[in-house]
């Protein structure tokens, strides 16, 4: 069951979400990010406790939380799941399912019957910035056809918040 501060932190953010009608947005570095036309589904979480060793939870269709722990080789007791794992999977998940979608709308959908995606989320410092970044590594198997597989990137949702950007609007609750 979900705290009463928590329930509250998770409806303040769905109200909280604006909807922005252009395709692109400027950011202050020239940059264009994807903003949305609008919202088909949006994922609600909330994290308390110690960051990288606290506790997230969602409460969508099937609310579920996690208690969260920094890898052993981050200093942490590794006993919990970690920011990266959870990013990892759902760019996973994502990824088949752009490939999916598009293999099916090309009429290809035979040809990515024994697909398997695999991520890897590196966490490292940045040089330019300082502190903390991400790269991925995205490994499709059983698919030859490498022209859907570029044409799925184009279409993943993370994929396209990585490659382009994607509107962050931070707010005090």
């Amino acid at each position: 069951m979900l705290t009463a501060p928590l329930r509250t932190y998770l409806n303040a953010s769905r109200r909280a979400v604006a909807v922005q009608a252009r395709s692109y947005t400027q950011t202050s570095t020239g940059q264009k990010n994807i903003t949305l036309k609008n919202h088909k589904y949006t994922a609600h979480a909330a994290a308390s406790g110690q960051g990288r060793n606290g506790l997230v939870v969602s409460n969508g269709e099937v609310p579920f939380s996690l208690q969260l722990s920094k890898p052993k080789i981050l200093g942490g007791d590794g006993d919990g799941q970690n920011p990266e794992q959870l990013f990892a999977m759902g760019y996973a998940s994502c990824f088949l399912g752009a490939l999916q979608a598009t293999a099916s709308r090309l009429g290809k959908a035979d040809v990515i019957k024994e697909a398997v995606v695999r991520t890897s989320v590196h966490l490292g410092e940045v040089a330019e910035l300082g502190g903390f970044g991400i790269a991925v590594d995205i490994q499709v198997g059983g698919v030859e056809d490498e022209a859907l597989i570029k044409a799925a990137h184009e279409a993943c949702p993370y994929s396209r918040a990585l490659t382009h950007g994607a509107v962050v609007n931070l707010s005090k609750i």
